[in-house]
């Protein structure tokens, strides 16, 4: 059994993907755990009801739209975290510098608390039910980040992988799972899921093509998208295939599509204006910045091309707060990238090259070849003040000089990019170049959606330019229209507001407490009372009494349900009071039972990760540091915020200070000259200028960070337009072509389509019913044959399964032994001649010589024999109710029936392309001429037809195969029979001859 239900993105302009899959026996699978640039906590309420019942997590890619709530998900969902994750290693890598970068740019990540929780709150407190205050949830911190995805398993392309399950999951012992690539972005997935006998394919968001810097999706079996037309057996025929239906509207290739943008970008730089591309923080903002960087290498480095003036004079910068991890992570990940990358990574890790290969006047003059991503053009803009300084230098230059910046987010609602729309929107010469069409959210849709239908909608006016090629775009006038944008900021919660706040935290943690077996404590707080507990008995007297209160603050969150009540009476610590309380002698232990009637004794538990003990950097700090950190304990100024969230100021933060005091004192030699290619900011360009090392060498004051309870403060504004709009996909999805040209290929038995509009997805399903029922009746000689497709609205279940003709049995201990397995492509193939027997018993034989017979016997004295099943579908069952296969009695062994049934045949699937290199291994000639028909050595035809018979013709020797190893003589002769009965050979070199039982 196979039930799909999408959670989010079907049927609907959101990009959001999340997707739930439920297999036999109760196992359920979350594919995605995306958002969109809302973040409204409203969208993952479904989700938050299936979780415990998940059994594992599969993500896709490193994207908003597939990752970007995950940690949300982890720190605010109980259970969520304890669910094993799998992804490849650059979605792990990449998703986690995206979530940072989200977190770091919008107090919109961190969502609000829902209004109906709040008006309960309001009620019960005698506050107003009616307020809205916005009360901000508390983010996920930088350090929550990384552990979150460090738990997240990583996995390889082609490598199956039996995953973990949950806690609270059925039993997955037959279960794995498989990731192949799915281009568009770094480590993106296409997954294949095999259960039992349901073989199911994920593919979302996924390219067939090549592009500069990703290989195409892996379909085919000629690798990366191209040189065979078949695709890869894992891949082939699964029992349902998850599809997205999202494709661009207008299909340009690569080249042309590079031409395009390019320029776009000439021709605003050249009259001296800004071009804004918004971009992702870690999938397609390596693309983008990839083509950028060797187009300005083409331009500049090359003196004979006219145009370099244009690009020398232009300034290009790539903003993101935390774009420089991003590339430090690129720079690490060649092999997951095309194979044109890796050479030339290869290429520039093989030395240096040399201007001059002799010696002029005694000197070299010598440089280090750049990297794929080391930046010679390319600058870094990762602080609010320098993306300023750099908008600052463009409105105040004399003679203006184009600049291009690269800034996250795409959405334009977040991130540096909505900064530089505001300052360049005023101005004609600037242009916005979008690259992928925005999505449309329910409520109010996003800046960059705004631009794109206003791009659409060619209303005030439109510059048609003339790409070298001859191929024409076009840039719309905004014509001044006004455009509304709204600035989220935090501020810190006073007066009834945080009030509001605390009986919320309270209500929730005791709801939370009470939903975990009535205990009333949950997993996070028994490890943190734990290791208040552990640490007291190794601490002085002055570290005890603060672990101490540690944990009478933990014990009373827990037992009261509220932040207000920090210390414990005498009568709820107990026989505790002798380690807990200060001055305590002395307990009345008369009459007690149990622990209350002993001294208690606090084991000391090591802690400790798998490196060995763990340490501890506060007992390592310099005078100095000592003396920082406490004086910032004991400032009240500072510590106000601190103290109404019970903890302390962490010692990474102290650190973190005393780094950004020192780096004030003393300046840091300028990036510009430094040659380590992980540094922040790539090698600067000489055509730069100086102005490059200022932007460096700017250490600005960022605005201090409202640490604790907050609510969401929204201004909104209105500035007017001016600008040009421009749109060039660079959304990497597959097109329409692509789609009708693989899915029929892939033939599966069930397709369900989502992550596309309504009116995309009705359509594809049209077309796509109509190519596999015609595909499936000619296989089939069946006319009337159809193909399920399903696309299925957000929430909804639908039965994705397909019937199949297979019986659970066991086989009996004799019959198991006696069995010749075959390999074919991995599987192991054996034929059985038996009686099937119901609930394991023996037919009874007349003679008593019988194998069969004697067992039985055997079994009636008191010795059962061991069973084997060939499918296990229900790990419950009792093995004596499953019906027996057992050798056969002698009276039935010598029928004309049995001896029928028994003859040999030939098994598996015989792939031309298999063929092909193994006839060109094998030394001959082997070319493919017309659909379907390789030539040997020019004189053998192989054919393939499509109900799976193959045909082999010699010009002398006409010879065919059947699929069920029926072979037929259709002519004689002695020509070509070398070659002949060679490709003969390899033919049944793939073939499996199965004997008779």
């Amino acid at each position: 059994m196979f039930s799909f239900c999408p959670l989010q993105g079907a049927l609907s302009e959101s990009t959001a993907s999340q997707s739930l899959l439920e297999l036999d026996g109760g196992v359920k699978i979350l594919v995605d755990v995306g958002w969109d640039e809302t973040f409204a906590v409203e969208k993952l309420r479904e989700l938050e009801k299936q979780v415990p019942t998940l059994s594992f997590i599969l993500l896709t890619h490193a994207t908003v739209a597939h990752i970007g709530a995950y940690a949300h998900c982890c720190k605010h969902i109980p259970l969520f975290s304890t669910i094993p994750a799998y992804a490849t290693r650059p979605v792990i890598d990449l998703g986690r510098t995206l979530t940072q970068d989200l977190y770091a740019s919008t107090p919109l990540a961190a969502t609000t608390i829902p209004t109906s929780s709040l008006a309960e709150v309001a009620y019960a407190s005698s506050q107003a039910p009616s307020l809205n205050p916005n009360l901000l949830l508390q983010p996920p911190s930088p350090e929550e980040i990384t552990r979150y995805f460090a738990n997240i398993q990583a996995v390889q392309y082609s490598q199956p992988q039996q995953p973990r399950s949950s806690p609270f999951s059925p039993d997955i012992t037959n279960l794995t799972v498989t990731a192949y690539n799915s281009g568009r972005t770094l480590g993106g997935a296409i997954w294949h899921i095999q259960h039992g006998l349901e073989s199911i394919v994920y593919a979302v968001d996924w390219n067939q093509g090549k592009e500069n810097v990703f290989s195409g999706a892996a379909w085919l079996s000629g690798g990366h998208g191209g040189g065979s037309t078949e695709v890869i057996e894992q891949l082939r025929k699964p029992t349902a295939l998850v599809c997205s239906s999202r494709t661009p509207d207008a299909t340009l290739s690569r080249a042309k599509r590079d031409e395009q943008l390019l320029e776009s970008i000439k021709l605003c730089i050249a009259r001296g204006g800004t071009v804004l591309i918004p971009v992702d923080s870690s999938a397609r903002v390596l693309e983008l910045s990839y083509l950028l960087e060797h187009a300005w290498r083409n331009e500049v480095d090359n003196n004979n091309n006219n145009n370099n003036e244009i690009f020398r004079n232009a300034q290009l910068y790539l903003a993101g707060h935390s774009i420089g991890s991003t590339l430090k992570h690129a720079r690490s990940l060649f092999e997951w990238m095309d194979d044109k990358i890796v050479r030339e990574f290869e290429a520039a890790a093989g030395g240096k090259e040399s201007h001059s290969r002799g010696q002029r006047g005694g000197h070299h003059h010598d440089h280090k070849v750049a990297g794929p991503f080391d930046f010679k053009h390319l600058r870094l803009l990762e602080r609010k003040g320098q993306v300023s300084w750099v908008l600052k230098q463009a409105l105040e230059d004399l003679e203006p000089k184009g600049r291009v910046i690269l800034a996250t987010d795409s959405s334009l609602e977040w991130g540096f990019s909505k900064e530089v729309l505001k300052s360049i929107a005023g101005d004609a010469r600037n242009l916005v170049l979008l690259t992928e069409k925005p999505a449309l959210n329910e409520n109010k849709p996003s800046i960059a959606r705004t631009l794109w239908e206003w791009w659409k909608e060619r209303k005030d006016g439109v510059a048609t330019e003339q790409t070298t090629s001859g191929e024409t775009f076009e840039q719309v006038y905004a014509g001044g229209r006004e455009l509304e944008i709204a600035d989220a900021s935090k501020q810190a919660l006073e007066g009834n507001d945080l009030s509001v706040y605390q009986q919320w935290l309270a209500t929730k943690q005791q709801l939370q407490a009470t939903s975990h077996g009535g205990s009333g404590m949950t997993w996070e707080a028994w490890t943190d009372l734990n290791d208040a507990l552990s640490d007291t008995s190794t601490e002085s007297e002055e570290s005890e009494t603060e672990q101490q209160g540690k944990a009478l603050n933990i014990s009373a969150n827990i037992k009261q349900a509220s932040r207000k009540k920090v210390v414990l009476n005498d009568e709820d610590l107990g026989v505790n009071i002798l380690i807990k309380k200060r001055g305590v002698y002395d307990y009345e232990v008369r009459g007690k039972k149990g622990r209350e009637a002993m001294f208690p004794a606090v084991a000391q538990r090591r802690r400790h990760d798998e490196f060995g003990d763990l340490i501890r950097p506060e007992d390592y700090l310099r005078a100095e540091e000592r003396e920082v950190a406490d004086r910032q304990e004991t400032d009240p100024a500072k510590t106000k915020q601190e103290d109404s969230l019970g903890k302390k100021r962490s010692l990474i933060a102290v650190n973190a200070a005393n780094k950004a005091t020192n780096s004030k004192r003393e300046k840091q030699p300028a990036r510009a000259h430094s040659d380590e290619p992980d540094d922040a900011s790539a090698t600067g360009a000489p055509g730069n200028g100086p102005q490059t090392e200022e932007v460096d060498e700017l250490d600005e004051e960022e605005d201090v960070p409202v640490l604790g309870p907050a609510k969401l403060v929204m201004t909104t504004h209105k500035i007017s337009v001016n600008l040009r709009i421009a749109f060039v996909d660079f959304s990497g999805l597959h097109d329409k072509r692509s789609l009708h040209m693989l899915i029929p290929l892939i033939q599966p038995r069930r397709l369900v389509l989502v992550a596309g509009t309504e009116q995309e997805s009705q359509a594809l399903a049209v077309d796509c019913k109509k190519l596999l029922s015609a595909q499936l009746a000619a296989n089939s000689s069946n006319e009337s044959a159809t193909v399920d497709v399903f696309t299925p609205p957000v929430g909804t279940f639908v039965n994705a399964s397909v019937d199949t003709n297979a019986w659970v049995v066991k086989l009996s201990d004799y019959l198991a032994k006696k069995l010749k397995w075959q390999n074919v492509n991995g599987l192991g193939i054996a034929t059985i001649t038996g009686v099937l027997l119901p609930g394991g018993g023996f037919i009874p034989s007349d003679d008593p010589n019988d194998e069969g017979n004697k067992r039985q016997k055997t079994e009636e004295g008191g010795s059962p024999s061991s069973s084997m099943a060939l499918t296990t579908v229900n790990n419950d069952a009792n093995p004596r109710t499953l019906p027996t296969v057992d050798v056969l009695p002698v009276n039935l062994a010598a029928t004309a029936t049995v001896k029928a049934a028994s003859q040999p045949l030939h098994a598996g699937d015989l792939r031309l392309a298999d063929l092909r290199r193994a006839m060109l291994h094998a030394g001959h000639k082997a070319e493919f001429r017309g659909e379907g028909t390789l030539l040997i050595d020019e004189t053998v035809a192989v054919r393939k037809s499509a109900a799976g018979r193959i045909e082999l013709e010699s010009v002398a020797l006409p010879f065919a195969v059947g699929p069920g190893g029926g072979r037929s003589l259709m002519g004689g002769g002695g020509g070509g029979r070398g070659t002949f009965y060679a490709v003969r050979e390899k033919i049944y070199d793939v073939l499996a001859v199965v004997p008779g039982a």
